[in-house]
């Protein structure tokens, strides 16, 4: 199954120096429906690359499995206008899954979400305070800047969001675009998965803001810090507290903002306090 994550589209094109015919590299936003044992659990909108690293990475973040190895298979394919991506389960994981469909067929409304409950919407994320990772604001610069050099679909057309996996000593280690900045962040723990980094070793990157489903996907990972050039939610700040997550937002090369567990900040000033200088 092959369809372009880009397209050429025509269009008029106004300028200072008048306005002409011109042809724009847009992105692609197919239906992408996971379904497992046959059974379909979720549908996003998503650009469609990387599919496989989305279904294990989305599997893993949203705690269908616990492990890649609790996946036996997973085959991408057409259906009509958007891609069915059938994901097999081993027999422990196929039969929590199951269960867990019994659940929700009579709470959820929503065929769609694969969410039971608000307190699931709201679930505890995994605990990372343990990773001894540190990050300079040279570290957290070069990061954000790796990124955008990676960020090649966004270049061609400027619509795009990217997750990225930052190492100290290594960069960038894994990266991947997507319309949805949710879909990145999957596609991204499917890749590292997939590769068997630990994502206790660095940083989850993002070109996007920081919500609480960033967060609780990013501790899936393991990851004890998230980057994000742009602002966090009150919730996503509170759920990194208790992740013992450092909170990193606002990213213009060396300046930026410390929410949370400013601790893993090497280098601090004066106090040892993080500071936000408005």
């Amino acid at each position: 199954m092959t369809r372009p994550p880009a397209i050429s589209v025509p269009r008029i094109a106004r300028r200072a120096s008048g306005t002409a015919a011109a042809a724009r590299m847009v992105p692609q936003e197919t239906p992408v429906a996971f379904s497992y044992g046959g059974t379909t659990h979720a549908v996003m909108m998503a650009t469609p690359a990387d599919l496989e690293d989305f279904a294990l990475g989305s599997s893993l973040t949203e705690g269908v499995v616990a492990s890649p190895g609790e996946i036996e298979a997973v085959a991408v394919e057409e259906a009509g206008a958007g891609i069915d991506i059938q994901i097999a389960l081993r027999d422990e994981a196929g039969a929590r899954f199951s269960a867990r469909r019994r659940h929700l067929a009579g709470p959820v409304g929503c065929g769609l979400c694969g969410i039971e409950s608000i307190e699931e919407a709201l679930r505890p994320p995994r605990d990372v305070r343990k990773s001894p990772l540190t990050l300079s604001a040279a570290d957290i610069a070069r990061a954000v800047a790796l990124l955008a050099k990676r960020q090649t679909l966004h270049v061609q057309t400027g619509a795009v969001h990217a997750a990225g996996f930052y190492v100290p000593g290594s960069g960038i280690v894994a990266a991947r675009e997507d319309v949805g900045r949710h879909n990145a962040l999957d596609k991204l723990a499917g890749a590292l998965a997939k590769a068997g980094v630990d994502g206790a070793s660095g940083a989850v990157v993002v070109t996007s803001r920081v919500s609480v489903e960033m967060v609780q996907k990013a501790a899936a990972i393991g990851a004890p810090a998230i980057l994000a050039v742009s602002a966090p939610t009150a919730l996503a700040i509170a759920m990194a507290e208790d992740a013992g997550m450092m909170l990193v937002a606002l990213v213009r090369g060396e300046e930026f903002d410390v929410f949370t567990h400013a601790g893993r900040l090497a280098g601090r000033d004066g106090d040892g306090e993080a500071r936000n200088v408005a």
